[in-house]
Parts: C-alpha cells; structure tokens; sequence
C-alpha cells in the first residue's frame, strides 16, 4: 500500500531549508525510497511549510528515515525550524489521477455508439489539436468536433487505453484503436474491413481541468494499409 508523510514545520529561513533539501537529494542518490515529493507554503501564513512525501510502502519509508543522510539533515532541518516539526504518517486508501481519468474518458467519449456527445466538460473552447498527418493543426472545439465526426462517420471503433503517465498539467495516454468500416475514408471506398491502429496522444491540460492541447502520434498508413489503399501501389 502506498504511504504518505506529510512534514509540517514553522522557519523563517526557508531559502537555507530548500538548500539543505537539495543537499539531501543529492547525497542520497540511489539510497533514497522516495517516490514523490511536493513541498508548499500557506498562503494566509508563509512561516508554515507542509512536505508531502510520498513512498511506496510504510516499510520504504522507515528503510529512507534509517539512512545515515537522513538523520544527518534531520538535525539540520531542526536547527531551522521554530519548534519541532509534525509528522503525520498516511496509508493511501485512494488515490485518484483526476487528469488521466479526464483523458481516459475522453477517449470513451469519442468511442461511444450514438450521436457524438458535448465535449465542453472534456475540451477547452479553443482546443488545439497537433496531428502531424494532417496538413494543418486543428483549433478550437467546433473544428474538432468535425474532426471526430469525420472518424465516427466512417468506423464504428473503440480504444484500449494501454498505459498512461500523468506529470504535471500532462498525460500521455498509449492507445489501441480498433475499427471496423463503414463509409468512405480519405478516398477508400467502403470496405467492411476490420482494423487495427496503435497511438499515442500527449494531452496537456489547462487550469480549469480541461484539455486546452493535444499531440499525437498513430500509424495511419498502416491503417490505409489495411483497408486495401495501398494494394495498387505494391503492384
């Protein structure tokens, strides 16, 4: 079970404490059990400071507090704070990447029989979609939803959301697309064929929690290949 710490502490030397955080890192490399950590300043009270530190197990994390560097800065760490810093120690019972569940219903949504459903809750307005098979960008939601009509009006499809990495306002989502034909594609007659396409989009998201950019990466030619297009060029 992942555990969390969170280190809560008053100083009024904050630049000298994120040095000797630095420090730390640096003498424990490869020692160190930490998986992720995120330090923060109260806003009505700049004196307090709050660490979360997260590790993935409570026996992790008693294994890093035993390393000879950690209790060497401890000692250090004290000499900065007014009092004794608090420890709270917390097994997560849940943990949700709120990101990557916007990106992964995305992703359903799109794939999801019937008319194509509002994106407003998904896509910022001015949505801007880097498809490098495309001959320009597509920007703004009206213009993706015209482009995702013109994916539905020709496959009934679905995605296998394989593997996802959430960092920062980012998520990439490592996708299998899986459809079958129904109208006319780029040219290619109505095939009733099955296909296959992997890909990876890269969603950047904006402060509002919707995805405000996108990036991908997919094997059209391949897909082309598979309906039949490129039969006549190989003979």
């Amino acid at each position: 079970m992942t555990f969390v710490q969170l280190i809560e502490c008053r100083t009024r030397r904050f630049d000298e404490m994120d040095r000797l955080m630095d420090r730390w890192v640096e003498q424990t490399k490869g020692k160190r059990t930490a998986t992720h950590t995120l330090v923060g300043k109260d806003r009505t009270d700049a004196e307090r400071v709050v660490e979360i530190v997260e590790f993935p197990s409570y026996e992790e994390a008693m294994r890093n507090s035993r390393l000879p560097e950690t209790d060497k800065v401890f000692h250090e760490l004290l000499a900065l704070c007014e009092g004794t810093p608090r420890f709270t120690d917390l097994d997560v019972v849940r943990d949700e990447g709120l990101f990557a569940g916007t990106a992964r219903r995305f992703f359903e949504t799109i794939a999801a029989p019937g008319p194509l459903v509002p994106l407003d809750g998904l896509l910022a307005e001015d949505y801007h979609d880097h498809d490098p098979v495309e001959g320009q960008d597509t920007i703004g939601m009206d213009a993706m939803r015209r482009k995702l009509e013109m994916w539905r009006g020709a496959f009934d499809f679905t995605f296998l959301v394989e593997d996802q990495i959430a960092q920062g306002d980012r998520v990439c989502t490592r996708w299998l697309w899986t459809g079958v034909q129904k109208a006319a594609f780029m040219g290619v007659a109505n095939t009733g064929r099955q296909a296959t396409m992997a890909g990876t989009t890269i969603h950047r998201f904006g402060a509002d929690g919707k995805m405000a950019e996108g990036w991908l990466q997919y094997d059209r030619m391949g897909l082309l290949a598979q309906l039949g297009a490129l039969d006549a060029l190989e003979n």
